[in-house]
């Protein structure tokens, strides 16, 4: 799958000698919808699906790179995808691969939160986001309109 042209305007803490700047996922979310919503006027859910699919790795470089501030930039941007995703259900324009990313990626953050002890808050984190995704799905919670997502 290509990946989409990325090369977010980001604001970056000053960098240590020999040391490679930190990442921030609400800096590249929030430059990605943006981008999307003013060059066409509409969300490119192919793009959405690739933010959704950097979640996890956005975890990791996020909260390792700036303790200070990672785990909450990381939740700002997963946060802001969700919100895109429930919108775009409420339109009646998400698709399923959509949803399925989405699922995806909480399955793997959930993971990677639960393998470091100073996670734990990004837990409660992912926890909450499943739970509106949940409220997206069909009443046995394993479909959406009809159609099976993953489930981890």
């Amino acid at each position: 799958m290509d990946s989409p042209s990325v090369s977010p305007q980001q604001e970056q803490p000053p960098e240590l000698p020999g040391s490679a700047p930190s990442t921030d996922y609400a800096a590249f979310v929030l430059g990605m919808l943006s981008r999307m919503t003013r060059s066409t006027g509409s969300i490119d859910q192919r793009v959405l699906r690739y933010c959704l699919g950097l979640s996890s790795s956005y975890l990791i470089t996020d909260s390792t790179m700036d303790p200070e501030r990672g785990m909450t930039s990381w939740h700002t941007g997963f946060n802001r995808l969700v919100d895109v995703v429930v919108a775009l259900h409420a339109r009646g324009d998400l698709e399923l691969g959509t949803v399925n990313e989405a699922s995806k990626a909480c399955s793997e953050c959930w993971t990677v939160a639960g393998s470091w002890r100073e996670m734990d808050e990004c837990r409660a984190g992912v926890k909450a986001v499943a739970v509106r995704l949940k409220g997206l799905l069909d009443e046995n919670g394993k479909t959406y309109r009809g159609s099976r997502i993953y489930v981890p």
